[in-house]
């Protein structure tokens, strides 16, 4: 067989989001907005002695540290597209940098919920407009940041590019690439993206519970309402982060990426006499999900009839599947 007959049955192995490149620049973005702030913040405390600047231009460079990780984590995956040293290629970059955010939002989730009673117990005083200006401006960057990072894939048209890749042993070798044009499956999330979002969400809502317990301190004389506002925002955070760890933990651990999915592709290959004895059904990317299973059968079919019974399933992007014959 000749090479250039070879190169029509390979295949690669690029998984990423269909809208990665525009979510790596919007994350760009938000990252060198931050840090802008951050400087700013820094800045302005020091020249005008305002510790509620200088705190929180320090609490923006923990944020500014977990964007980065999400816009590096864009640009290592489109980078190493093409390396080989990647069984699966680099779709699971943006889970794994999702993950790391995760840990970050819930240390700060702790530092809140640290600072908050060590403020419950021991008040300080507070210069109320001063906070409340802060808190304000943090907000304005938080908002612009999160109107930046939304998820707009429903708003879009969805174009899905499938390559389904299937390799069956009977002494038969074939492989198949469809296409398909439907809608999404929540396995399309990117929680690369999802994960950036959630940080500026949860700084805008810590911003909003601020503004309002500090409007409520000053006029009222209750000290206490901030930092027990502050013990509430830390536990919502800390619950954000959570399912943040469980999504993204998922995807690294290859934890089953869509039982109806896998149910629909038992269904389909289990005809007649035919069998899946084995099946494994796992994310490689938003969007991209990989299936091995193998078929047992006393009449076994050419490895075209399998491939057909598979085609036009959306997200199916790598499918390997093996047949085998049982006479009895």
């Amino acid at each position: 067989m000749h090479s250039h007959s070879i190169e029509q049955w390979t295949h690669d192995h690029a998984f990423l989001g269909e809208r990665h490149d525009e979510n790596e620049r919007r994350t760009w973005f938000v990252v060198v907005l931050t840090l802008v702030m951050m400087v700013g913040e820094i800045v302005a405390g020091s020249l005008f002695g305002s510790m509620a600047l200088l705190a929180d231009g320090w609490h923006m460079g923990t944020h500014a540290t977990a964007l980065g990780i999400a816009a590096f984590a864009y640009r290592f995956a489109r980078r190493h597209l093409g390396n080989s040293h990647f069984t699966f290629g680099t779709g699971k970059f943006g889970d794994l940098a999702a993950f790391s955010s995760a840990i970050i939002l819930g240390l700060i989730a702790v530092q809140i919920a640290y600072e908050s009673v060590l403020r419950l117990m021991t008040p300080v005083p507070i210069v109320y407009v001063d906070a409340i200006a802060v808190a304000a401006l943090g907000l304005c960057v938080n908002l612009v940041s999160a109107w930046l990072l939304r998820d707009s894939h429903d708003h879009h048209h969805h174009h899905g590019h499938d390559h389904g890749h299937s390799h069956a042993h009977d002494d038969h070798d074939d492989h198949d690439h469809d296409h398909d044009h439907r809608g999404h499956h929540h396995h399309d999330r990117d929680n690369n993206l999802r994960a950036a979002y959630v940080h500026v969400i949860a700084d805008a809502a810590t911003s909003v519970l601020a503004i309002g317990a500090l409007v409520v301190a000053m006029y009222s004389g209750w000290a206490w309402a901030d930092p027990a506002v502050g013990l509430i925002g830390s536990a919502v955070i800390a619950s954000w982060a959570f399912g943040l760890i469980k999504t993204s933990g998922a995807v690294l651990l290859d934890v089953r990426a869509d039982e109806k999915l896998e149910r629909t592709v038992r269904a389909r290959m289990e005809v007649g006499d035919d069998r899946v004895t084995d099946l494994h059904l796992w994310r490689v990317g938003p969007g991209h999900c990989a299936v091995m299973l193998s078929v047992v059968s006393d009449t076994p079919q050419q490895p075209a009839v399998y491939k057909r019974r598979l085609a036009g399933l959306k997200g199916l992007s790598h499918v390997t599947v093996e047949v085998e014959t049982c006479p009895h």
